[in-house]
């Protein structure tokens, strides 16, 4: 078995390494001062940097503009990007430029995925339903009336909606099936209201009323909206592992240079104890990360559906992500409060990584469906 990257994702992850190399996580006011969002909208030098490195279009074919690579070369990309907090719709852009490439109308295609690829058109997913914890396509309903489609119901804390051209919403038929609309920002029959996020980022409550769509507009194609929720989940698993695997450095720099008893509190065993505990932690949301990625890059078979190992991935980086911060605070102390260190950001991120498309608890119960369903030989 080789478990090496290829040179193409290899190469996607030092171009972003060089574009993410000037990046301070602490250059937007802090979450905990700041009533509101911390900034009115994302980075755009950055977005623009990205867009020059072709790291937009990763996912998408030549003839968009795209690089033609896989889930794991996106992954590699967003755990940098996590590292220094970069604030762009990355994962959100590319999961759904993907989508729509996979699944939708060649015009549909046309229209979107050039824009997209060069950073012109920004794409973002409304995937947290009304509560962030119960489905996502049941907070919609889409019936058929003529030639349309209407659309009602609520999306709460859609990322970016407040910047995104067009936003991609899931809803539910009453077929049991699930569709997914392409709604442009200020549609007729949307209301967008201001949400913010546990990290300062300013979301979207998306309220959809009798919104109607063509079908060009629509994406029904059986699988569609499975496929960019486990590819949204799988992202949001690498960036808890860029963004743990941050804070564990930092805990250890700090550590090495913080004495008590005139030494290192990195030498005595209880600090010792706690940062191999964590890293252990980001060994294990590592693997399945990969485990989840390369599943979808492949399409291989496995004793579970792809969701299985997506589940698998999302637990550990939900519960991984969250001690690794919580153990990062107490190893630094008082110092770990200072607004002026950047730490306090990356739990305030990790928190909002950790709920991102359900908690730990929300996958342990799917996982639970997927195993009574497929019982393992």
């Amino acid at each position: 078995m080789d478990f090496t990257f290829s040179e193409e994702q290899q190469a996607a992850a030092e171009a972003a390494k060089g574009v993410f190399a000037g990046v301070a996580p602490d250059a937007v006011p802090s979450p905990a001062l700041t009533p509101g969002a911390v900034a009115e909208t994302y980075d755009r030098a950055l977005w623009d940097r990205l867009a020059d490195a072709d790291l937009l279009s990763l996912l998408l074919d030549e003839r968009h503009g795209g690089a033609g690579l896989d889930a794991v070369a996106l992954c590699l990309v967003l755990r940098e990007s996590a590292r220094v907090l970069a604030r762009v719709p990355l994962l959100e852009n590319s999961a759904a430029a993907a989508t729509v490439q996979a699944h939708g109308s060649a015009e549909t295609a046309s229209a979107l995925l050039p824009g997209a690829a060069r950073g012109e058109t920004v794409l973002t997913v409304a995937a947290h339903g009304r509560t962030g914890h119960d489905p996502a396509e049941l907070a919609v309903t889409a019936r058929r009336d003529g030639g349309a489609w209407v659309l009602d119901g609520v999306q709460t804390a859609v990322p970016w909606a407040h910047d995104a051209d067009v936003t991609l919403v899931p809803a539910h038929t009453g077929t049991g099936r699930t569709v997914l609309a392409l709604v442009p920002r200020g549609h007729e029959g949307t209301v967008l209201a201001e949400q913010f996020s546990t990290s300062g980022e300013r979301l979207g409550e998306l309220r959809l009323e009798s919104a109607r769509f063509a079908d060009r507009e629509v994406i029904d194609a059986e699988g569609a909206w499975d496929g960019l929720r486990d590819l949204l989940a799988t992202g949001t698993c690498a960036l808890a592992l860029g963004l743990g695997e941050r804070v564990l450095r930092m805990t250890a720099d700090y550590a090495g240079r913080r004495e008590q008893f005139g030494h290192p509190i990195a030498t005595f065993q209880a600090v010792a104890v706690q940062a191999a505990d964590r890293y252990i932690d980001l060994r294990a949301m590592e693997a399945t990360l990969w485990q989840a990625a390369w599943r979808i890059a492949s399409g291989a078979p496995g004793a579970l559906p792809t969701t299985g190992d997506v589940a698998v991935a999302k637990i550990w980086a939900a519960e991984g992500v969250r001690r690794v911060v919580q153990t990062a605070q107490h190893l630094h102390g008082g110092f770990g409060a200072d607004v002026d260190y950047p730490l306090h950001r990356y739990h305030a991120w990790a928190k909002y990584l950790e709920l991102s498309l359900g908690p730990a608890a929300a996958h342990e119960e799917a996982l639970g469906d997927l195993l009574a369903a497929h019982p393992l030989a």
